[in-house]
């Protein structure tokens, strides 16, 4: 009987390895295109789909962004990339398309989209480097291309997990203002197309790990394409999975004090026991009030407590 249970434990332990070495994928634009890439996809699936729809020109600016060092669960606290979060929650109104990849196995080169964009588009290149923090976007009505380079996030590491968290979100965020401010400095009528690519961030012990034991995956990357979709079966597992982590990270904050939020975002006021508790006082109040109005309602002449003087009274004194 415990041997199915080893057997799943075993097949979910071998999915989380595989998909450790992945990092997410962004892409939104003020165009309309017709992206649609599913939540795990490889590298190469990823870089034919964005040239193929990005080779009819739709925009006139494309940055191209390169973020190393990063991993999907970087981008799931919302004060890491909250302008990036804006624009793939299509809160800002001019955004026509969003596309996201939670999981792209192996590294997508961001030359290869900025020459494909060069080549069909004919556009003119900008790099800027962030590190430097200066550049310059002239007025120019021909196409053109800036490719952001972004410095890598710290090293996440097992001891001082908490401050080094707070490092990499705060490097996440200066980039994500960096990448806000050249998308401020864009022509209000023109239109741009942000495509974000990211690379993984591997911590030192798993580093080391897969340089002495490589993943099987990458050893078959070099001879074998993967499709653009898994089997069902192992999607449906991986996807359960991640829910289910996602779970346990969700039980776990729900007990942090953010010291900077708002009262009503640090403290919870209306719990499911008051709810619950609300739910049943309602009814009894009503009940309650519908009984005490009946009983106020009785009215008993006064005569009903007077003495009988009658022939009756007479007879029942005899």
């Amino acid at each position: 009987m415990l041997l199915p249970r080893y057997a799943a434990f075993a097949l979910g332990a071998s999915l989380a390895n595989a998909f450790i070495d992945t990092s997410p994928f962004f892409l939104f634009s003020t165009s309309e295109l017709l992206t649609s890439l599913p939540q795990i996809a490889s590298s190469e699936t990823v870089t034919k789909s964005i040239i193929s729809q990005l080779s009819d020109c739709p925009s006139d600016t494309y940055v191209v962004v390169s973020q190393p060092g990063v991993h999907a669960e970087d981008y799931s606290d919302r004060y890491a990339a909250p302008h990036l979060r804006k624009k793939i929650q299509a809160e800002d109104k001019r955004i026509r398309s969003v596309a996201t990849v939670t999981d792209v196995l192996g590294d997508i080169d961001p030359d290869n989209l900025v020459g494909a964009i060069e080549e069909k588009c004919g556009a003119a290149l900008l790099r800027v480097d962030a590190s430097t923090g200066s550049f310059t976007i002239a007025d120019d009505p021909k196409p053109r291309i800036i490719h952001l380079d972004f410095p890598s996030l710290p090293r996440s590491s097992s001891s001082s997990s908490s401050t080094n968290r707070k490092a990499r979100v705060s490097k996440l965020k200066d980039n994500d203002a960096f990448l806000a401010s050249i998308l401020d400095l864009l022509p209000p009528t023109s239109k741009y197309t942000v495509v974000y690519t990211t690379t993984p961030s591997l911590s030192p012990s798993s580093s080391s790990s897969q340089a002495s034991h490589p993943h099987p995956l990458a050893e078959e990357q070099e001879t074998y394409e993967m499709d653009a979709s898994f089997s069902s079966s192992q999607q449906q597992q991986h996807m359960e999975l991640k829910r289910d982590m996602e779970g346990h990270r969700m039980e776990k904050r729900e007990n942090i004090t953010l010291p900077d939020a708002p009262l009503f975002e640090r403290y919870q006021y209306f719990t499911p026991g008051i709810f619950m508790g609300l739910l049943v006082a309602i009814p009894l109040f009503l009940i309650g009030y519908v009984g005490v109005a009946g009983v106020g309602s009785l009215q008993v002449s006064y005569a009903a407590f007077d003495r009988e003087m009658g022939p009756a009274a007479q007879k029942k004194v005899q």
